[in-house]
């Protein structure tokens, strides 16, 4: 018998999910800041996902044993953070009330008016996997609970016409430094992110050495973030930290590199060349080749004739 998929339950308002939480009303319709230890699940009634549609920024203590990067622990007891953006869905774990830990909920229309509704899409990490949460160090974490605490504050005080104005701009500043702090992650966590790195390059020579490229077309950014088990902006967040370039960059880099050693050490047509790239169109291979080598693939042929 085949068995029915789950259906999450579609969140759509801050004061659906306090109820859900078991907590009291929040004390604003469209953020709330949430105490790990108050929520009161009753775990046979709570559903196992979750679909929220609006953001999530959660700090949790202690999460040694909980999370897992390939075979090894994160490593940093001290707090790791993880965010979510609206439409993420959320899967439930049997120990999610057992650790420490602090959610801000924001509804997106909250940002409404405010720049922040608009750039808060340059912050990649709302879309990153629960293995590639914030690790904070002490000093870290310290600033990031204060920030906490000020919007703690702010909604337990008397809301008047400033209020919005004060916490859109704390949340702000949230993000700001944790943007910082994962460009430090990405310089720290070297063993892990060159081992990364070497999986990309054997990823991509793979693709291309079996002529997957040929059939498939060229390796997408989506392809290789599978293929690593991270998702599409970490891996290019990661990348142009560690190598100045995102990941469509590399390939491109990657393509072209191989390009020059089909056109230099083969007799292959430039129109065969670039369908076994896995270009559909030979002038899409002609135009990117130039871009990068500032000669066209005929030009660069004749150099080594």
């Amino acid at each position: 018998m085949k068995k029915m998929p789950v259906v999450p339950q579609q969140i759509d308002s801050i004061s659906q999910l306090h109820r859900l939480l078991g907590l009291p009303k929040p004390q604003h319709p469209m953020v709330s800041l949430v105490h790990n230890c108050n929520v009161r699940l009753v775990k046979d009634q709570f559903p196992t996902t979750l679909l929220l549609n609006f953001y999530k920024i959660s700090f949790i203590q202690d999460m040694r044993g909980k999370v897992k990067y390939g075979q090894s622990f994160y490593d940093f007891e001290e707090g790791g953070m993880v965010f979510v953006a609206p439409g993420q869905l959320l899967t439930t774990s049997p120990d999610a009330d057992e650790y420490e830990g602090f959610n801000i909920f924001v509804h997106p229309d909250f940002f409404r008016g405010y720049p922040l509704a608009a750039s808060i899409e340059k912050y990649h990490f709302f879309t990153y996997a629960a293995n590639e949460a914030l690790h904070l160090s002490d000093k870290e974490r310290k600033t990031i609970l204060a920030l906490f605490r000020i919007i703690e504050d702010e909604l337990q005080s008397n809301i008047d016409d400033s209020s919005q104005d004060v916490i859109i701009s704390q949340i702000e500043l949230l993000l700001s430094y944790s943007n910082r702090f994962y460009k430090r992650q990405f310089t720290t966590r070297k063993v892990m992110n060159n081992d990364l790195l070497a999986k990309l390059e054997q990823v991509l020579d793979t693709y291309l050495d079996k002529d997957m490229a040929l059939a498939k077309g060229l390796p997408t950014v989506q392809y290789l973030a599978e293929q690593l088990h991270v998702s599409p902006h970490y891996l290019s967040d990661m990348l142009r930290t560690q190598t100045g370039q995102n990941a469509q960059q590399l390939i491109h880099h990657k393509i072209i590199e191989r390009a020059k050693v089909l056109l230099s050490n083969t007799t292959l047509t430039v129109a065969e060349v670039a369908y076994q790239l896995g270009f559909e169109y030979p002038q899409s291979f002609n135009k990117l080749f130039k871009q990068k080598t500032r000669v066209s693939p005929l030009e660069f042929r004749k150099s080594f004739n």
